[in-house]
């Protein structure tokens, strides 16, 4: 496969934009290799600048469930594109889109869009600690909310990839303020609770970024039952898994329902947009009704509420997409696990909803711990192979993978022949 103008393109990034890339997993620095510059998507596909195509399943880390250049978010955005870029005043397309998600989101009683999931997992934070009164925020190992400064303390994704647990340049003063609990581990939560002074606890209940770990029912609700007993808001960051494990996301796993739950990705179908919310008792807290300030000039844009809407309104008009995503998605990991087994290799796969994760793991994977027991270095030979073969997997062994929605069983079926073939060469040393 030839990558000379990935290659060139690289170089040349890397003498006016920091590593070369807007966001550290680009690089592919935990896999080695030059990463592939993109020219354009379509459907299932990516072609990058050299003519090269893959099957994506990165589908630009969740955003796409329907693919590259959907026909129907592509004719929204141009529309309103042609009505203006910008306003910095309100419009009537943000209203429907709040309905449209406070109507799927039980609890859900008022909405702030912003313009990214770091955004708004902040603002959710700040709003959460003024409801409570206390300080202090309990995060899970391997979580990952974005990189405000309280919150970049042992987090996964992009720090975990490049051996950082938390980032210089963020105060002790803040840090101090955030506790680290182990995710799915039930047995340890009272205690924080008791010796914390807890005002929120914030939590991928599908995590996303240490690979694809789903929380078990019983942690969910213990901590659900431990934020009342001790007046704490819990948060659910479903700024990867709304509108992508489920229509409901989390909430159709889970008998249980957040104080407040942050959302993006799919909500802004693929433009930069997401939102914050929760009960109208700590929504009515915000500015401009109350005293917790938060702004923001292109939160609401226009265009890119208009792709959120439509990308919206096309899932709730499909009942059945989800169920036809899982099988795809399950297809895909049963694919590859029979494919490593006929090779005495251990993987471990996981799927919800359009989400799958795989782990080259001996043991199953319930919390961060257990996923960097993971072998990096077969995951990194895995993904450079599986890319030389057209298929583009997340350039990082702690992300999930995606499936859209113009994926058939015969992608998937060249995917996993792309699967055995890779694991074949890797064994023997090819």
């Amino acid at each position: 496969m030839e990558i000379l103008h990935s290659v060139n393109d690289f170089n040349e990034a890397k003498q006016v934009i920091v590593g070369g890339v807007n966001s550290p997993v680009r690089a592919f620095g935990s896999v080695g290799g030059t990463p592939r510059f993109i020219a354009k998507g379509e459907g299932s596909y990516l072609y990058d600048v050299d003519g090269n195509k893959y099957l994506d399943f990165v589908q630009s880390w969740g955003p796409l469930i329907w693919g590259h250049c959907d026909s129907s978010i592509l004719e929204a955005v141009i529309e309103s594109a042609k009505r203006g870029m910008s306003f910095g005043a309100p419009t009537e397309l943000e209203t429907t889109l709040a309905k449209e998600i406070i109507s799927i989101y039980e609890g859900v009683e008022k909405v702030r869009m912003v313009s990214s999931g770091t955004e708004a997992t902040m603002s959710a934070i700040r709003l959460a600690r003024a409801y409570s009164g206390k300080d202090n925020i309990l995060k899970f190992d391997g979580c990952y909310h974005g990189h405000s400064d309280s919150l970049l303390v042992s987090a996964g994704s992009g720090c975990a990839t490049f051996g950082a647990p938390s980032s210089p340049g963020v105060p002790e003063d803040f840090s101090k303020h955030t506790l680290v609990a182990k995710y799915n581990d039930t047995q340890s939560l009272r205690e924080f609770f008791e010796k914390g002074n807890i005002g929120c606890v914030i939590i991928e209940p599908i995590a996303g970024n240490m690979g694809l770990v789903p929380a078990s029912k019983e942690f969910i609700s213990t901590l659900r039952a431990l934020c009342d007993e001790f007046g704490a808001v819990l948060i659910f960051d479903e700024v990867m898994s709304g509108f992508r494990a489920s229509l409901k996301g989390a909430q159709s796993y889970y008998d249980v329902i957040p104080d407040m739950v942050t959302f993006g990705k799919v909500i802004g179908g693929g433009m930069p947009l997401a939102c914050f919310g929760g009960r109208d008792e700590i929504m009515k807290l915000l500015s401009p009704v109350g005293k917790v300030y938060q702004a923001g000039t292109l939160s609401g844009n226009p265009v890119a509420v208009s792709a959120g809407l439509m990308s919206v309104c096309k899932i709730k008009a499909e009942p059945k997409l989800y169920e036809r995503l899982q099988s795809l998605a399950e297809r895909l990991m049963n694919g590859f696990k029979l494919e490593a087994s006929k090779r005495n290799i251990p993987i471990q796969v996981v799927v919800r909803g359009s989400m799958f994760g795989y782990f080259f793991n001996q043991n199953e994977v319930k919390n961060f711990d257990d996923a960097k027991k993971s072998d990096t270095e077969l995951f990194s030979k895995f993904h450079a192979k599986m890319l030389e073969k057209g298929i583009y997997l997340a350039p990082s062994a702690y992300e999930a993978g995606f499936i859209c929605s113009t994926m058939n069983e015969e992608q998937i079926d060249s995917a996993i022949r792309a699967c055995g073939e890779a694991l074949e060469e890797i064994c023997n040393g090819i």
